[in-house]
This record gives structure tokens, sequence and C-alpha cells, in this order.
């Protein structure tokens, strides 16, 4: 649940990095729960979040990880990556561009994950930025894992978004529009994708040098 210090902080963070932050307020209750549909209930997971924010969707994930599972949620913001550090002791924060996902992952010997659930304001990413994403989100994904995003109803008419629902259907043999979550601030779509297709998944190179694993009793890592 979003408290006033978690509206301030986000707040904060847009007027500080608007290119970066394209909501007015963290997502609602139900937005989060259809996100976090993809996290798997039955079995021990590695999870990893894009654009963790305050922790709205980060919350309802941790709702349905079983004990043991691992949680890593990446922000870029480092004031917001601080605040949910201190708040979700339990996560593994690492201050990041989403761009750089499988140097995160390889600085942490992780080489596939059980599903992504991504926070990110799409429509104001430029094509190249969507694509390398994307692409390395398909890379990671264990076979059978899922990725769930969302879109806002308002934003579905701009190039951002066309351009992402394009890239989605080229890259996932299997992509599932919600119903509208009218409930939130504003509207939304979520987006469940999963099964990569084979070009998809073409190996890239990986620099990992920039990614070193947090230190001993720090939970939040910075590049």
């Amino acid at each position: 649940m979003t408290t006033p210090p978690d509206l301030l902080a986000f707040l904060d963070a847009a007027s500080r990095n608007p290119r970066s932050i394209g909501a007015i307020a963290p997502s609602g209750p139900r937005l989060c729960r259809r996100l976090a549909q993809i996290v798997p209930r039955t079995h021990v997971s590695t999870v990893v979040e894009l654009g963790a924010g305050t922790g709205a969707v980060s919350d309802a994930i941790g709702e349905r990880l079983p004990p043991g599972s691992r949680h890593l949620a990446i922000e870029i913001d480092p004031l917001l990556a601080d605040r949910l550090s201190a708040r979700r002791p339990d996560l593994e924060v690492v201050v990041a561009d989403a761009a750089d996902l499988r140097a995160i992952l390889w600085a942490r010997g992780v080489d596939s994950v059980d599903a992504v659930v991504s926070g990110l304001p799409w429509s104001l990413f430029p094509a190249a930025t969507q694509q390398r994403i994307i692409t390395a989100v398909a890379q990671v994904l264990a076979p059978g894992a899922g990725f769930a995003t969302f879109a806002y109803l308002h934003a579905l008419p701009l190039a951002g978004a066309r351009g992402l629902r394009r890239l989605l259907h080229g890259t996932f043999d299997e992509v599932i529009a919600s119903a509208s979550v009218w409930r939130n601030l504003p509207p939304a779509l979520t987006y469940t994708c999963r099964r990569p297709t084979a070009r998809s998944t073409w190996a890239t190179p990986c620099v990992p040098t920039a990614y070193a694993a947090p230190s001993e009793g720090s939970r939040v890592n910075r590049a």
C-alpha cells in the first residue's frame, strides 16, 4: 500500500528525473496484484523487478513469493532505491539501468530467472532502449517463465506505446493484454508475455564489469 511519504518520495523522484519516471503516482493495488500474477507461488523462484520505485509492485510480488525465493529489484533512482531498501531489507536492491539487465544478473551468478515484472515507462523510451531491455528480458527467462508489464491507457496511441506492442509481439510467442484497470491513476492495462522466440534469444555480448555484487551487509548495490 502506498503511504503519503511514499507518494512524496515518488513525486520528488519524478521531478528530478522526468524522463525516467512516466507516472503521476505509484501503481495502485489492483494493477500491482495483476502484474504480480506472473510470479510462481508453488516453488522457490528468482524474480527480477524492473523500475521498482517506491515498492508498490515489490509488495505484491512479495505476497506471492515462497520462502527462500530471491527478489532482485532494479531501480535507477538512488534515493528511491535507498528508501526501498530501508523499508524492505529482504530485497536485493540494485541501483542500475534496466537496459543492463544481463550484466547485472551475470555479476550475481544468475543465469536465468522465473519471472520478470516491469514498472518501466516504456512510452518515454526510444526504440533502441526498448529493444535492448526486451531482448535482455527474453534472454534471461527460464523455460516456462514469463514477463509482465503495463501501459497507461492514455498513452496507447503514442509512438512509444505502439512500438512496444510491436516489439512484444515480435519477441514472444504469446502476448496477452488484460482488461483495463480503471481503478488506477492513471488507468492502465497489463501485458503478460511467454515463450520467447528463437531469434529473440540469440546471444549478444555481455559486459559485466560495471555491476559488482553488493558488499557484505549491504542490500543496495550502486553501479
